[in-house]
């Protein structure tokens, strides 16, 4: 080899480690420090071993080729793109491949920091050459990790929430859509679904009407052909053994009539959601396609993994407190002598915590107001729970979620629902709300009911 061959070897920064000086050290460093960004596990194939950093790149090309197709999916379509990262069958080996990628990056940075001979580096800023390469591992390692913990939290969340693997079709047009609000406060014995609303979503457009039902509705009867409608033939009155109001059906089902339901839990139900779907039924006059019971004692999480919600307050509410609020002369109108503080009037972004207690608060209001209040957090949330949010909130969405939800939707429509409320998102979500002074709850006008519910969906087909 001539004298400027061998020169030329000495100034490349992979080779002759043990001869080279400190200069050249550093522009190997440079050098280690790009790759291990870009390309993780080449460090290792030009300096290092090569079988760990073969199977490094080996990653490296299946995490590159995941945010190729992530990205085609997202231009092409944002369905596909969810549908990707939530599938089971998809997302376990995705998650389970990227936190083994997440774990190799860690090796690989160390192995790196190794390799640029650090301790030879006269230069006053090795320091920060050493930690460029760490800072580079980190955000490697944080990427692929948390694209792994969002694909096994989807995954678990598709798997757990939507069991349910029978068909999933459209009554005449339209998804209907039980929504239960159920509080089961320390205060209270068992679930009560004190916020029920059907979402009536238009199977062509997606454009979605909020039908929303009192709580205390009476003299209500059951679907003929349904278990229930042979314990209370004649309707749920004064039959009932207590309050007979809609909202006590679900308890009252749960606590008797378990047994009129076997097997109902491998759908993804409850004795008393198939009471309370019953009762809707009939009342409505819609067939009930599914539903969704949420639990508002988990609201605070959910609410906190979007980021909070932003709700305009029309009257000031107490939180806490147990005594009745007595006018008083103030800004508030009130005074209530046990509360624990005021959601004031106004504008106001609100954390979980909050919110909970804007839609529970019971005094300084009433209770029509107080169910419009609920219904008012559920459309706010719906409405925030787009599919932006959900790619980059999944991981916090599903775990809360998980405990938030439960629901007979099969994990196999959900690209469906998803496509219609892309296609609604434009048109907002429409509202009737059949409460007073339109529907007398202790004495409801049922035709009434049905025909407004009928004019309301023609309208928006």
């Amino acid at each position: 080899m001539s004298p400027r061959d061998n020169s030329r070897e000495l100034n490349t920064p992979f080779r002759n480690v043990d001869r080279a000086d400190s200069r050249q050290l550093v522009k190997r460093a440079g050098w280690i420090i790009a790759l291990n960004l870009f390309v993780p596990g080449s460090v290792q194939v030009v300096a290092g071993n090569k079988k760990l950093g073969r199977i490094g790149i080996l990653f490296t090309l299946g995490f590159w080729s995941f945010l190729a197709i992530s990205l085609l999916f997202g231009l092409i379509s944002k369905v596909a793109l969810f549908t990707l990262i939530s599938a089971p069958m998809v997302a376990t080996p995705i998650g389970i491949g990227f936190a083994i990628y997440a774990a190799l990056i860690v090796v690989t940075t160390l192995d790196a920091v190794r390799l640029m001979y650090a301790h030879r580096i006269t230069t006053r800023f090795k320091a920060v050459l050493v930690v460029l390469v760490l800072v580079t591992g980190t955000f490697n390692g944080y990427v692929a990790g948390t694209i792994g913990s969002t694909a096994l939290a989807a995954s678990n969340f598709t798997s757990t929430t939507f069991k349910n693997t029978e068909a999933f079709q459209p009554s005449k047009g339209r998804y209907n859509i039980l929504i239960l609000g159920g509080d089961s406060g320390a205060n209270r014995l068992g679930l009560r679904p004190d916020s029920i609303s059907i979402l009536s979503v238009s199977a062509d457009t997606g454009v979605a009407v909020n039908i929303g039902l009192p709580r205390n509705l009476t003299n209500i009867r059951f679907k003929e052909g349904t278990p229930i409608r042979s314990v209370y033939p004649y309707g749920f009155n004064n039959n009932c053994g207590g309050e007979c109001f809609l909202n006590s059906i679900y308890k009252t089902a749960m606590d008797n009539h378990k047994d009129l339901y076997p097997g109902i839990a491998k759908k993804g139900s409850t004795a008393g959601v198939e009471a309370t779907r019953s009762a809707v039924e009939w009342v409505t006059g819609l067939e009930i396609d599914a539903y969704v019971l949420i639990n508002m004692n988990s609201f605070v999480e959910l609410i906190d993994a979007l980021g909070g919600i932003t709700v305009n307050v029309k009257k000031a509410l107490p939180i806490g407190g147990q005594q009745d609020c007595v006018p008083a002369d103030n800004e508030r109108g009130s005074y209530c002598p046990d509360a624990l503080g005021w959601i004031e009037k106004g504008r106001q972004h609100m954390d979980g915590r909050t919110a909970l207690w804007y839609a529970r608060s019971r005094h300084n209001t009433n209770d029509y107001d107080r169910m419009k209040r609920q219904r008012e957090v559920e459309r706010i949330v719906l409405k925030k729970i787009d599919l932006q949010t959900l790619l980059f909130r999944l991981n916090a969405v599903a775990g809360a979620g998980a405990k938030l939800i439960k629901t007979d939707i099969p994990g196999s429509s959900l690209p469906t629902l998803m496509d219609l409320a892309l296609k609604a998102r434009s048109a907002g979500l429409k509202s009737l709300q059949l409460s007073y002074p339109t529907i007398q709850a202790d004495n409801p006008d049922f035709r009434l009911m049905r025909s407004l519910i009928q004019q309301k969906i023609k309208k928006y087909k």
